[in-house]
């Protein structure tokens, strides 16, 4: 199977690692004490991850656990932080100069940031044979000036998740390839009193995720490809997204109450809504089916979850077949003990460990060598696209960077929620730049 492309031209300019931040430990990146240490030549990483309950939360207590039977003299203190929580905790963390030592990635102009401001590891020296050939081109997610700063753990491209069983109740059957039908099966899933689409726009970026994947669609490839160098939104083709999202919005396909509803966490978040059969469908990337499994009734991966790729939009120029998402992975704080948090970063991304992960997050693992565990039906779809995309590019919000890119998901949310226009989305990213 091949590893990864995505960004193809943009992950040359913007590394589209997810997250990102840190510094903390000593002072001292190849010391060997980390922040908490204790001393007498034994280590203490501090590791901040998003997984605060199921099999994620598990996974990765097992790998702090593992990890220090296999290494005696260093200690992993693990953090369950909630995801929408992650990244301002993190900020916080290194602006006070207290970040932990490895802690979740998602980078794209954030990582460059940090990148330039010293704040991150260089790990390019640090990464096992077994798992660069494993990994291979995601490396590119956390590559700037051709130095690696981070570990992929995950690839996440987005698309449409969707309840078969309620489609086959609501007589919807194929999968929506453009608006026309996408509409349609709307109406039908509103039939049989279900809300057609569930979107969690409380923390706004899955908001924002509509306009991202509408400019997907309406952008050609240079567009898109040329968006990391030159940060230009001058092209009508994002005016005509913004437009089309607007039009589309008041057909009124989301959930009740969409603004103020979670992502992710709770039966009352948008994935809770399809884990319950409350909702026909959600726009989400590949992390989707790990979050609906823990919403479930049953705790259990939803077995009638289906997946297709974001439909088309009438006179677009983008390939309706390119897709967008990111990757996940790990960095280390640029105070981190270098040899511990390099070794701590290759032992979970071994083979064994990623099938693991694999399935504890139901996702499409990095390391390409653990993709055969793959068994749930949405992801193998996701995958089976993901490796026939002609081009797949980054969260505009990660590779615009933290101010940017929230000036734009509020430009967004402030559209749907219609105090705002097209041209305000347009503004407001515009207007960002500007104090760049």
């Amino acid at each position: 199977m091949r590893a990864h492309k995505l960004l193809g031209a943009t992950a040359a300019v913007a590394a589209l690692a997810l997250g990102l931040t840190a510094c903390g430990g000593s002072d001292n990146p190849d010391s060997t004490t980390g922040g908490g240490g204790s001393g007498g030549g034994d280590v203490t990483l501090t590791f901040w991850h998003n997984s605060t309950t199921g099999p994620g939360k598990e996974y990765w207590d097992k790998m702090a656990a593992d990890f220090t039977a296999a290494n005696p003299g260093i200690k992993v203190e693990v953090q369950a932080i909630q995801n929408e929580d992650m990244d301002g905790k993190l900020q916080t963390a290194l602006n006070s100069g207290d970040a932990p030592d490895v802690f979740m990635a998602r980078g794209g102009g954030k990582l460059a940031d940090i990148v330039e401001a010293g704040q991150v590891l260089d790990i390019t020296g640090l990464i096992d044979e077994s798992v660069k050939t494993g990994v291979g081109p995601a490396f590119d997610a956390f590559t700037v000036d051709g130095k690696v700063y981070g570990m992929p753990t995950a690839i996440l491209p987005g698309g449409m998740y969707y309840s078969k069983d309620l489609f086959e109740q609501a007589g919807i059957s194929a999968t929506p390839t453009n608006f026309t039908e996408l509409a349609a099966a709307d109406e039908k899933l509103k039939a049989i009193d279900v809300a057609p689409i569930a979107l969690g726009g409380k923390a706004a970026w899955p908001a924002a995720h509509w306009y991202y994947f509408f400019a997907l669609r309406s952008c050609s490839k240079d567009v898109m490809d040329k968006l990391p160098a030159t940060k230009d939104f001058s092209d009508p083709c994002w005016l005509a997204a913004a437009t089309a999202l607007n039009d589309f919005a008041k057909t009124q396909p989301f959930n009740e109450g969409f603004l103020t509803t979670e992502a992710q966490g709770s039966a009352g978040s948008s994935a809770g809504m399809i884990a319950n059969h409350l909702a026909g469908m959600e726009l989400m990337g590949a992390w989707n089916p790990g979050v609906i499994a823990d919403l479930t009734p049953d705790k259990k991966p939803l077995a009638d979850l289906g997946w297709f790729p974001f439909p088309a939009v009438d006179g677009g120029k983008g390939d309706p077949a390119a897709m967008m998402g990111g990757v996940d992975g790990y960095s280390c704080s640029a105070k981190a003990p270098a040899e511990a948090c390099g070794k701590f970063l290759n032992f979970f991304m071994s083979k064994e460990n990623q099938e693991a992960y694999a399935t504890a997050f139901v996702t499409l693992p990095a390391n390409q060598e653990a993709q055969g565990v793959i068994t749930d039906p949405a992801l193998k779809d996701v995958l089976a696209s993901y490796n026939k995309a002609p081009y797949v590019t980054v969260w505009l919000d990660t590779l615009l960077g933290q101010n940017v890119g929230n000036a734009l998901n509020a430009g967004v949310v402030e559209m749907l929620a219609g105090s705002g226009s097209p041209e305000g989305v347009i503004k407001s990213v515009t207007d960002a730049l500007a104090k760049e």
